[in-house]
């Protein structure tokens, strides 16, 4: 990501460990109202998303400034959030940038998640998606959306055993192992990439390259003996966004049965407003079209109640911390996904497109658990 001297990022901040930078998501989900959805939802709607394993493959627990949100108590407005938005998968990935970070940030929010058994359980094995789908819990992903925590090869092994499942080759700028979306000029995967993707094909791993640059994408999935995954991304055909993926990258995904999770970021979902579910739904039809119906699904990119909570003076500096490339408007969420209940929502307009029922179970979980199945040992 290209900072600048605004004190506030909208996925970075300054952590208290070691004065590391960390760069995710950025509000606190338990200080903003319930902004209930307007629409009345069909019973074959309310119906799919009760029968299906959903799974969000970008969904921090809480967007947030605060670098110890996980020592705040869970309250009972955000334990009735998650028990009805419908979602059992969410992947908890923040960008971080540093190794003590990571640790300290895999060690808060599995602890947090410990202390509220009656609403989350701890994701280790696919298996543990579908036993919190028959008991009702927020089955909770740990990720990382960077790699700069590897410092070698076996650093992979070590997270792994941790508790991280998911990890980000690269966020928006440089590292030592590809480069990122807004980076001038793209290398590629380097040679200490090359070990990091063949450490987490060995230890289970899942690789994600949503925000790496087209050229460490495509080397990426080829690089890799199983499939990866774009798991928040939008189609650079329809937006034009530098953040997105190009026709080619999803074709490549595709072939090697990777899945790729579409955002809820209004920016990258479409050129100009207004911008709705159905916009979400033009990137999933685009998908689909280049590869099939098994190679899509949803990674919000937010977390229950979305961005736009945020003060007025904060949207502004986490906007004017980007390069200008990003070209924020002025919402950053989507108009009828910015709400607990927004999978249902984007669960009628599926329907109006004509899904099957199994078409529109594969986009909302089986797809991720399909691939998160194939993956981790």
């Amino acid at each position: 990501m290209q900072k600048t001297n605004s004190p506030i990022a909208r996925r970075t901040f300054m952590a208290g460990v070691g004065g590391a930078a960390l760069a995710f998501p950025m509000i606190n989900r338990n200080a903003y109202a319930f902004n209930q959805s307007t629409e009345t939802y069909s019973k074959r709607a309310i119906d799919l998303v009760r029968e299906t394993l959903v799974i969000d493959m970008l969904a921090p627990l809480y967007i947030t400034l605060d670098p110890a949100a996980y020592a705040k108590p869970l309250t009972e407005k955000a334990k009735a959030e998650f028990k009805s938005s419908g979602i059992t998968g969410f992947h908890h990935a923040y960008g971080l940038a540093g190794y003590e970070s990571v640790l300290t940030y895999i060690a808060g929010w599995q602890g947090y998640c410990g202390r509220y058994p009656d609403v989350f359980r701890l994701v280790g094995r696919a298996e543990d998606l579908d036993e919190a789908k028959a008991s009702g819990k927020a089955a909770v992903i740990m990720g990382v959306q960077n790699s700069q925590h590897f410092r070698r090869a076996d650093d992979v092994k070590t997270f792994y055993e941790l508790g991280q499942r998911c990890s980000q080759l690269t966020y928006n700028s440089q590292n030592m192992i590809g480069s990122g979306s807004t980076e001038r000029v793209d290398g590629g995967v380097s040679d200490f990439g090359v070990s990091i993707i063949e450490a987490m094909n060995e230890v289970g791993m899942l690789v994600d390259v949503s925000h790496s640059g087209d050229q460490t994408t495509l080397d990426a999935v080829e690089l890799s003996s199983v499939p990866i995954a774009y798991t928040h991304s939008n189609c650079r055909a329809i937006s034009g966004h530098p953040r997105t993926k190009t026709d080619e990258a999803i074709i490549a995904l595709g072939k090697k049965d990777g899945v790729m999770g579409i955002t809820g970021v209004r920016n990258f979902v479409s050129k100009t407003d207004p911008t709705n579910v159905g916009n979400i739904v033009d990137h999933i039809d685009h998908v689909v079209k280049l590869t099939s119906i098994d190679n899509v699904g949803v990674g919000s990119d937010a977390d229950l109640n979305g961005y736009d909570a945020l003060p007025p003076d904060q949207v502004e500096a986490l906007k004017a911390s980007y390069k200008g490339s990003y070209a924020f408007r002025d919402k950053i969420d989507i108009d009828g996904f910015n709400h607990p209940r927004k999978m249902f929502d984007l669960t009628e307009e599926l329907i109006r497109r004509n899904y099957s029922d199994a078409n529109i179970s594969a986009i909302l979980g089986g797809n991720f658990r399909r691939l998160l199945g194939q993956t981790w040992k």
